[in-house]
């Protein structure tokens, strides 16, 4: 027997017991055979492979779970579905080492025939710093947390039901979380930074996006991308990034949109972000009842198109003259005209000069009644426990969606995903560090968009809009859309439709109802017949 050899016959009985550990996870997929390749039965887990390892923050799956269920749709139709939850690993493009891993659920629709056919959407909230819980669990996913049709949450303990309007029956569905949300993560620490800004967030959700589309072999499907939020920032910067990498979209579709930062910045001298906001002030006004009675009677269609043009033809032209051409009479008249538009007094108008800070504004139209209202959603209310502050300590329309949003996920993801996680999934915040954007400027991703639509002219847009939105307000998306350099065929066809409702519009079942119906005719239009 050669020497080699009989070392290895003598050092393999004290090696064998430190290596079966590690070699056993992968033997045991080949050792079972066939039985491991098996689909389970409807409404049951298969982990592939079944081993799990921990990690500083407890113990996560390795690999893939794939699970199946069924779900009811508004038709009555039950239509029945594969959930494949796992995690993508995002690498170094130059060193080809791992840098981070990308949480994913992707829903198939069952019986669904040629995937070349079949569309794929992409999906992701925004943030900086949100996981995607909103829009799978709210929105386009086949569960969803169960609430009341105006939205609130009512009391706890709280759990998911059906959605009977999910995309699924219209196009598979890809939810993932963006490297510091939900269960994704940075390799190690010191790689976060390299996922945590405008451009580095695209380049990391553009090779999910890449890797995706080949692991699962979907390159020959129809494809959308649609976000929420800041997730319409990175979808609408994502539409150039992948266009210019030789992925054309058919369509993006756009939940509470900010494109152009500066109009969402209400600082001193950036007066055109006021009048951003201002329509949607006088909604909450309208919305709380603080308005006069002729406005008051107004539907909100017609009350949009009387405060637009106001907004438009008034106030932007009293706006750019600025404090020192204004004459008294043309600066008391404004004040007056403002004050009767969102119900707040004329002293707190003049005090701001004219231009509403929104947090004041949350404390003061509800003062009488000791109350704030919302910024995600201004039709939610609370207590005010600190009236003298002059600004509210918190958004009840944030902790309304969050206390019920945050134990179905964890549920959901165990129990019916299979996903057995030990670790925070990050929901909103909390798992980032700062947030780069280029020095000196707003971040602004229209270029992004408008070049997506000159290399790719057949790419369909839809934005949603809601009324009682105070953090993407809906006159600055329309600024910005009409300040777009696209030809005016597309800008011809660009979708929008617009909600008695705030930032999450689908908390709202009647919106929710007429967002899925816009939705259906945008992915139609999108598709070739």
């Amino acid at each position: 027997m050669p020497r080699c050899l009989v070392a290895l016959s003598l050092l393999l009985p004290s090696l064998l017991p430190s290596l079966l550990p590690s070699l056993l996870p992968s033997l045991l997929p080949s050792l079972l055979g066939a039985q491991s390749s098996r689909r389970p039965a409807a409404d049951t887990t298969s982990v592939t492979p079944a081993a799990a390892r921990a990690t500083t923050e407890g113990f996560k799956p390795a690999g893939v779970v794939t699970t199946r269920g069924t779900v009811r749709l508004a038709s009555g139709q039950s239509l029945a579905y594969t959930a494949t939850t796992g995690e993508m690993p995002i690498r170094n493009p130059q060193t080809d080492s791992t840098e981070g891993t990308i949480f994913f659920v992707y829903y198939q629709r069952d019986g669904a025939g040629d995937p070349e056919k079949r569309p794929l959407t992409i999906v992701f909230n925004g943030g900086p710093g949100s996981s995607t819980v909103w829009l799978h669990m709210g929105a386009y996913g086949p569960k969803r947390v169960k609430k009341l049709d105006d939205g609130s949450s009512g009391p706890p303990p709280y759990t998911y039901e059906d959605n009977p309007y999910t995309l699924l029956d219209q196009t598979d569905l890809v939810f993932l979380d963006p490297v510091g949300t939900g269960y994704s993560r940075p390799a190690r620490p010191t790689d976060g930074p390299k996922f945590w800004g405008l451009d580095e967030d695209v380049r990391a959700t553009g090779e999910f996006i890449r890797l995706f589309l080949t692991r699962y072999e979907r390159w020959g499907s129809p494809k959308f991308v649609s976000g929420e939020s800041y997730g319409t920032t990175r979808a609408a910067h994502l539409s150039g990034w992948l266009v210019d990498n030789g992925i054309a979209l058919n369509g993006v579709a756009l939940i509470s949109t900010v494109l152009n930062f500066e109009l969402s910045r209400t600082d001193r001298g950036n007066d055109i972000a006021y009048a951003g906001y201002f329509p949607s002030h006088a909604f909450t006004g309208w919305y709380h009842r603080k308005l006069d009675a002729d406005l008051q009677r107004l539907t909100a269609a017609q009350f949009q198109a009387a405060v637009d043009k106001f907004t438009a033809d008034e106030y932007v032209p009293w706006l750019m003259k600025g404090d020192g051409a204004l004459t008294p009479a043309e600066r008391d008249g404004m004040y007056g005209k403002l004050a009767r538009w969102t119900g707040l007094s004329r002293e707190f108008i003049a005090a701001n000069d004219g231009r509403i800070p929104l947090p004041r504004a949350q404390a003061a139209l509800l003062a009488g009644e000791r109350k704030i209202h919302g910024r995600l959603d201004s039709r939610f209310t609370a207590y005010n426990t600190d009236p003298g502050a002059g600004t509210p300590s918190f958004d009840p329309s944030e902790s309304n969606i969050r206390n019920s949003y945050t134990p179905v996920m964890n549920d959901y993801a165990r129990r019916h995903l299979g996903w057995k996680d030990e670790r925070t999934y990050w929901i909103l915040g909390g798992g980032i560090g700062p947030w780069r954007y280029e020095q000196g400027r707003f971040p602004n991703v229209v270029p992004s968009l408008e070049r997506a639509f000159v290399k790719n002219p057949d790419m369909k847009l839809y934005v949603a809009l809601g009324y009682y939105d105070m953090a993407t307000p809906y006159w600055a998306v329309q600024y910005t859309l009409d300040h777009m350099s696209v030809d005016p065929k597309i800008r011809a066809g660009i979708r929008k439709g617009y909600f008695t409702a705030g930032h999450m519009m689908y908390i709202d079942e009647p919106s929710m109802k007429g967002m899925r119906a816009d939705l259906r005719t945008f992915i139609e239009s999108a598709v070739p017949r």
